[in-house]
């Protein structure tokens, strides 16, 4: 695929495939399966996967896999087109998610956090049907930072998000190869493209949930201080000092004997 804007291809490019070495995401022999939602991340994920993949010194694989999750609306067909001109290999499996969630949702709580559980679960099971090792999602990385801070103010917990961490079920590799990526970067680069990006036709379709925009909003509060405080607090994840944190374990483990 020819795309637009060289610089901002190359930049993305370059991002995902350091990301690649940094952290192991993809090695010889690998099938991955690229969660592939109909929204911005999951395309750019897959077709920047694809073009590393055209000059990689390993040979992988990759298989798009798309989630109904049931909303009415939803137009997985124009994902299932988009990914047919381009030659990819696509599974789209029909699921019952909104009536599960319809049913289990207590009143007040987010569509999101649900709907995201029970698509990672139809996900792990269709990687393994597929016959694929790996799983990548399409986090970036304000998607990192905004769990981070989620966590420390609602949670009580230190962490966010892995680029490379074993499933629940003991067989697939989650990989997020996007965590070197700004959303900044990403929304043009879908636009300027002609991504055909589908809504996912639930309810709160396109909104964050409160909690999640109050992170946004404060990001973007303090970028105007620091604009760099995004790529700051990623690096943070990647400095730990385990011996100036409050955890016991930690504590222990650091103690001087």
């Amino acid at each position: 695929m020819e795309f637009v804007d060289e610089k901002l291809y190359k930049r993305i490019k370059n991002a995902v495939g350091r990301a690649i070495a940094d952290f192991g995401l993809i090695e010889e022999g690998d099938r991955v399966a690229v969660a592939v939602s109909g929204g911005k991340d999951s395309y750019t994920l897959l077709h920047i996967l694809e073009e590393l993949r055209r000059r990689a010194p390993v040979k992988y694989e990759l298989v798009a896999l798309t989630v109904d999750s049931g909303y009415p609306g939803f137009r997985s067909d124009i994902i299932a087109a988009h990914l047919k001109e381009h030659g990819f290999t696509h599974h789209v499996e029909a699921t019952t998610h909104y009536d599960i969630i319809k049913e289990k949702r207590r009143p007040g709580s987010s569509y999101c956090s649900i709907c995201a559980r029970l698509k990672r679960g139809v996900l792990y099971t269709l990687a393994q049907r597929m016959g694929c090792n790996k799983l990548a999602l399409g986090h970036h990385l304000d998607d990192f930072v905004e769990t981070l801070l989620l966590n420390q103010f609602y949670v009580g917990s230190l962490k966010a998000m892995a680029p490379r961490m074993l499933a629940d079920n003991g067989e697939t590799v989650v990989i997020r190869p996007l965590v070197y990526v700004e959303e900044r970067e990403i929304i043009p680069f879908a636009r300027g493209n002609r991504f055909p990006v589908v809504c996912c036709c639930c309810p709160v379709c396109g909104k964050a949930d409160l909690q999640r925009r109050r992170m946004k909003e404060l990001l973007k509060e303090l970028e105007k201080e620091n604009p760099a405080v995004k790529r700051s607090l990623l690096r943070a994840l990647a400095n730990v000092q385990p011996r100036h944190l409050l955890d016991r374990e930690l504590q222990r483990s650091c103690a001087i004997p």
